[in-house]
Parts: C-alpha cells; sequence; structure tokens
C-alpha cells in the first residue's frame, strides 16, 4: 500500500487550476493512527510534490489530562517528517442538551479553517470503516439521500476550499497493518473506549457484529453512500435550475415566492424547501417539519400570522412570500448622529450588528446635502402616522401605508435605517428618497445604501 499515491490519486481530481499554482494542503492531525499513517505518507508525497505547502494542524481540545502530551507527540513526529505542524487550542463548551462530539467536531473544523486560505486543500484520515458509521448515524437520523451520501474522497469545502479523503477505500485493519508494517508510532486517546458517545458504539459493538455477519459491510455500504451522492448530484444540478426561479429578494432578504412555490409537487417542494434554507444557512428541517412548514406557508388562511419556529430558524409568511429567518435576540437599533457626510462618503455609519449605511454622489440623482445648520441623524421607527412623500408621488401617504406598499413585513420596519435631516425624514434607505429634499437640476446628490 502506497500512501502517498493515495493521495496522488485524489489530488489528481481537483481543478486543473489549483494543480499549477502553489496551495497549501493541511492536514487535520491528531496523531491518532489514521491521520499518522497519512502524516507518514504525506511525508513523501511532499518530497515528491513540492509545488505545495505543507502544513500538520492538532487540534488540542484540552478534554483530556494526556492533551498536553498528544500535542507534543504530534510537534515531535511532524519534525521527523519535515514537516509544519501548528497546535491549535480550542475550548469545547459543555452544556446540557449539547453533543460533546459534535461541539468539539464544530470548534475543531473551525480550527481548522482559521489556517487556510481559499484554494487550499483539506486532508482528513477518514477512513472505510468511518464511512460506515457515517452511514449508520445518517439511518439512525432519518436522513435522506444526502445524509446517506456520507463521505467523499474529494469535494467542495467550506464554498472556497476542497476537502479529500484518501484513505477511505482502506479498512481499520488496512490501516492498522500499515502503522505495524512501517513501525510508526501513534497515540490513543482514551475517549475511543466510551461508549456514551454515539461513534464509539457503533465502532465497538455494533460494527464488529455486522461484520462477523457480513465481512464486506463497509465496502458495500461506500458503494451505496456513492449512488446516493450520484442520485444526490443530479438532484442539485435540477435545483440549481428551479430554485432560483421561486426565490426573489425582499427588504433585503432572500424569501421564497410562495405563488411559484405552489406550482411544484409535494415531492419538489421538500426538496426545493431544503434547499433554499441550505442556501440560507440553515440546518435542515425533518420531514415532518418540512411537512408543516409548507402547510402553513400555503395553506393557512390569507390572514393568518403564521410562525414556524425551529432550532435555528423562525419561518414566517408576508404578502405571499415566504421568510427565513435566524433567530436571535431582537434587536432595536439606536438612532445614530451623523458627524459630517465626509463620514458618510468614506466609510458609512455602522448600526445595529454588521450593518452600514454609505453614500454615494451623482449628478440629478439622489437627495439634497444637508444645510450647515441641520442636524444629520440615522433613525429609527419614526411613528406610523409620519407624513411621506416618495419623490415620484403627487400625493403624500402615512408611513404605515407605505410599508405595506413596499411590501416591509412589520418585524422588519424597525430595521430600516431612515435617514433624517432636523428629525424631517429624507430618505427611507433602500426604498425611497423624500420628494421635499431630492436635489436640484444638474445639482450632485446623496445616494443612500445599505
Amino acid at each position: 500500500m502506497n500512501i502517498a499515491q493515495l493521495i496522488d490519486t485524489c489530488v489528481a481530481r481537483l481543478p486543473v487550476a489549483l494543480l499549477t499554482a502553489p496551495q497549501k494542503i493541511v492536514l487535520a492531525y491528531s496523531g491518532g493512527v489514521d491521520s499518522e499513517i497519512l502524516a507518514h505518507g504525506l511525508a513523501e508525497y511532499a518530497k515528491q510534490h513540492p509545488l505545495f505547502d505543507y502544513q500538520l494542524v492538532h487540534v488540542h481540545h484540552g478534554l483530556s489530562a494526556n492533551a498536553n502530551d498528544w500535542a507534543l507527540h504530534c510537534q515531535a513526529q511532524a519534525k521527523k517528517y519535515q514537516l509544519a505542524c501548528t497546535v491549535a487550542r480550542v475550548k469545547v463548551e459543555i452544556a446540557a442538551r449539547t453533543s460533546v462530539e459534535a461541539q468539539a467536531r464544530s470548534v475543531r473544523y473551525e480550527a481548522l479553517l482559521a489556517q487556510m486560505q481559499p484554494s487550499d486543500i483539506l486532508m482528513t484520515a477518514h477512513h472505510q470503516d468511518d464511512q460506515l458509521e457515517t452511514i449508520l448515524l445518517a439511518l439512525k437520523r432519518g436522513l435522506g439521500p444526502k445524509g446517506l451520501s456520507a463521505m467523499g474522497k474529494v469535494q467542495p469545502f467550506d464554498k472556497d476550499k476542497w476537502l479529500i479523503r484518501p484513505l477511505l477505500d482502506l479498512s481499520k485493519n488496512d490501516v492498522e497493518a500499515y502503522a505495524k508494517a512501517k513501525g510508526i508510532c501513534h497515540i490513543q486517546d482514551e475517549s475511543n473506549f466510551d461508549e456514551k458517545y454515539d461513534r464509539n458504539f457503533l465502532r465497538r459493538s455494533v460494527i464488529p457484529v455486522l461484520k462477523q455477519r457480513w465481512s464486506a459491510i463497509a465496502a458495500t455500504a461506500s458503494r451505496s453512500a456513492e449512488l446516493c451522492a450520484m442520485q444526490q448530484s443530479v438532484v442539485d444540478e435540477e435545483l440549481a435550475i428551479r430554485l432560483p426561479l421561486i426565490q426573489c429578494e425582499q427588504g433585503g432578504e432572500c424569501v421564497i415566492n410562495l405563488a411559484a412555490f405552489a406550482q411544484h409537487s409535494k415531492a419538489w417542494q421538500a426538496l426545493l424547501l431544503r434547499g433554499h434554507m441550505d442556501a440560507l444557512g440553515f440546518a435542515p428541517p425533518s420531514k415532518v417539519q418540512a411537512e408543516q412548514i409548507i402547510t402553513q406557508l400555503l395553506d393557512a388562511k390569507v390572514d393568518a400570522n403564521i410562525e414556524v419556529k425551529l432550532t435555528d430558524v423562525l419561518i414566517k409568511r408576508f404578502k405571499g412570500a415566504g421568510y427565513f429567518l435566524p433567530i436571535r435576540a431582537a434587536k432595536h437599533f439606536s438612532n445614530v448622529a451623523v458627524s459630517s457626510i465626509d463620514e458618510l462618503l468614506a466609510a458609512g455609519v455602522v448600526y445595529g450588528h454588521k450593518k452600514r449605511v454609505k453614500a454615494t454622489l451623482a449628478t440629478n440623482s439622489g437627495v439634497r446635502f444637508p444645510r450647515a445648520d441641520e442636524e444629520v441623524t440615522i433613525e429609527f421607527a419614526l411613528p406610523g402616522s409620519t407624513r411621506c412623500q416618495p419623490q415620484n408621488r403627487s400625493k403624500g401617504r402615512e408611513l404605515k401605508k407605505l410599508w405595506q406598499e413596499f411590501a416591509v413585513p412589520p418585524w422588519m420596519r424597525a430595521n430600516v435605517p431612515l435617514l433624517c435631516y432636523d428629525g424631517k425624514l429624507v430618505s427611507a434607505i433602500g426604498y425611497w428618497d423624500e420628494k421635499a429634499f431630492v436635489c436640484a437640476e444638474n445639482e450632485t446628490g446623496l445616494n443612500f445604501k445599505r
């Protein structure tokens, strides 16, 4: 068995552009037998392929009394391999109703990503038995083809990076036999024997029984995962075509056009819902949750106040659109005084969480500059009775009526930045400019955006 060759096979499947420009291969390096034989093989591969940069990253979770010794082991081994090694110290938050496994995995990947740049390659030491564990866990959770696709040898990672798993066709026995044959020393994490963790329970009490009855089950399960991945890729291609046709932007939010959504079959509605939530970064709903969401969005009475709350998302309906909002503490933005127009032109005014109002200049466009004696503020939640007159209107209307006309949901209205001179509305930023403040002909105006 040639580990360097297995690595080369994976790298060869990456886009050609990656193979012609210097990039970095980062190995998730625990020091356990799996990552140790991969580090051993990477050292040989690095000698044959000097084009890449190489880095071993050992994530120090601090959960074991032996964690410091493991870090020292990894640093010592890295010197033998002549590969750079980084020890990334992280903190795993342990709380009620949270999985230590999931939390540790989350902070581990965050630590690995912190060492990477766009187009870099992450390499992990998952093998065939790990794949079987992943498939069994997916079955336990009731996941569909995407979840059952489990892990691929080569796949995109974090949008602009790549993930490769050179050992995915090797069994655990293959890995251990290689380490013994090469005399490779490695650490043993005592938590691997604790069956309160789902993976350890499968690894120690379930998979050995399955292998005793069906010796090739890890290999056949991997083939099933590949078939699921193939089918999922076809679904993803069709989703990429259909999803934009039901999506639109409302008030800075990507929403579902419910009339267009309703034209699809029930099966495609479920797939489109999952695709939309995935695109927004939310966890996928269960089958029952998806059915509930679709029923509420499409079948509830027109005047019903729809609100479906999942772990990380709040789903609402307004004027024929489905809104998917991150669950977070309610934010009440404070009014912001603008010290000068130069401030808006240079960097903008920050408000809320990572939000910013900026101004650009244009002739015959936008609102006039404030006079020297006018106070400039960014305000929120003016009274609904405030009289407004958008620049292309012949008559004024109350602010609350304009919010309805511009299809701004009630829960978003207090978050719209309102440019004011001496407390008078000048521009509802992102929606309209007030007619009384529009710049004169051939005059340079201020155009505001967020």
